[in-house]
């Protein structure tokens, strides 16, 4: 594999700009006196992500169009073959998933350079094909919320850290671990 990636995507409805829990969006940054339209995105592991902005938040919620999905373990059981079905079609190496109640988490692998909101986007797109078969379209007409966070990875250590970050993750109604994740924990290098 050529990069290796940390994706996330919230449910529809989770996670919107401005929650007080924290969020990843595009946000002027007054500290660094950005010039107008200027806009930022704080997902640089390790460092605060933005958090607690009341306006931005309520603006939010009342664009929503229907209310925020919180899936169950059946729900989480069907994303994961489907996102290690997306990941064999295009050739990428699944490392690991976590899926907790309003949100997912994905390491993967891939060859060549590929823009992650298209690996995100391809993982979105076929996730939602299981849950729409078993439980209906959502009212929102969407089970995700647009974009996500694309951490790169850019050495064996931010991989082996993303992936115990997967593997511990708080509240997670599934985690699954590949079995070059298991042997790369065990041994310390990357699959290729």
């Amino acid at each position: 594999m050529d990069r290796y990636w940390l994706l996330t995507s919230a449910f529809y409805g989770n996670r919107l700009p401005g929650d007080p829990r924290g969020f990843v969006s595009r946000v002027r940054d007054v500290r660094a006196g950005d010039a107008p339209g200027t806009r930022h995105e704080h997902d640089i592991p390790g460092t605060p992500v933005d958090a607690d902005m009341p306006g931005l938040h309520r603006s939010a919620q009342g664009q929503l169009k229907g209310p925020p999905i919180r899936v169950n373990p059946e729900q989480a059981g069907a994303l994961v073959p489907q996102f290690r079905e997306t990941a064999g079609l295009r050739g990428w190496l699944l490392l690991a998933v976590a899926v907790v109640e309003d949100h997912v988490h994905l390491v993967v692998g891939v060859r060549g350079d590929p823009h992650p909101r298209k690996v995100l986007g391809d993982f979105k797109a076929y996730g939602s094909r299981p849950l729409t078969r078993g439980w209906g379209t959502p009212p929102s007409g969407t089970w995700w919320t647009y974009g996500g966070s694309k951490r790169k990875l850019p050495n064996t250590r931010a991989v082996r850290s993303a992936i115990i970050y997967l593997r511990d993750q708080p509240g997670a109604l599934l985690v699954w671990l590949a079995p070059q994740a298991l042997a790369m924990l065990a041994e310390g290098g990357l699959p290729d």
